[in-house]
């Protein structure tokens, strides 16, 4: 039987992969991670915004080939169902499922102007004012399901939803920005999973740097 593989790209930059690779981990899915260098051509555009099709990560899985980050997470959840990717109750699954959709097609401002860099820190970091639009609504979203579920992740158990969102908690971390003391807490939790902490380790060796999301602007 051939492996299971996921093809990612740099583990400092790319939110789209820690996606990919979170989703996979949470699912208990044993795989082989394929790495692809930061300074590929793909890899790079994919990584400053630049790509008009994101194929990273990518999930190999028994003659499936799945690349966008959503039908990861619906395809884990299908081929894994006990993981409890989504929630068992329909209502939960379903607002599970729109706020995965909000986070991987929206908040552009965001992503564009707060940039994965877990090796970096930028505290006093000025933040536009669309990007604290985006901000807001991240954290309207968190409240209001660690509200309804009394957390500690955003439906109680953990999700996909928490995987959609962890590149938002490093976001969060990496530029020092203020979150009221439920929503920190969250992202503590967050923060501090066994999964996270091993990408986190790896993101720290990796020795290629990007130039332009190391500059303070």
């Amino acid at each position: 039987m051939a492996k299971t593989t996921l093809t990612i790209s740099s583990k400092n930059y790319s939110s789209w992969s820690l996606r990919g690779w979170l989703l996979t981990k949470f699912s208990g899915l044993p795989f082989e991670e394929v790495v692809t260098a930061p300074d590929d051509a793909s890899a790079r555009a994919e990584i400053l915004l630049l790509s008009s099709s994101i194929l990273v990560p990518c999930l190999r899985h028994e003659g499936a080939t799945v690349w966008d980050t959503l039908a990861i997470g619906e395809y884990l959840n299908d081929a894994m169902p006990d993981a409890g990717l989504l929630p068992a109750d329909r209502v939960q699954r379903a607002h599970c499922r729109s706020i995965c959709g909000e986070i991987h097609s929206g908040f552009t401002t965001l992503r564009a102007s707060l940039p994965v860099n877990l090796k970096g820190h930028f505290p006093g970091f000025k933040i536009w004012s669309r990007a604290q639009a985006d901000i807001d609504r991240v954290c309207t979203i968190w409240r209001e399901c660690l509200a309804q579920s009394g957390g500690p992740f955003l439906f109680g158990e953990r999700t996909m939803a928490d995987a959609m969102y962890a590149p938002v908690v490093t976001r969060f971390m990496t530029y020092d920005v203020k979150l009221e003391a439920k929503l920190a807490a969250y992202a503590k939790t967050i923060m501090a999973m066994p999964e996270m902490q091993e990408w986190i380790e790896a993101a720290k060796a990796e020795p290629a740097d990007i130039e332009e999301l190391e500059v303070e602007y």
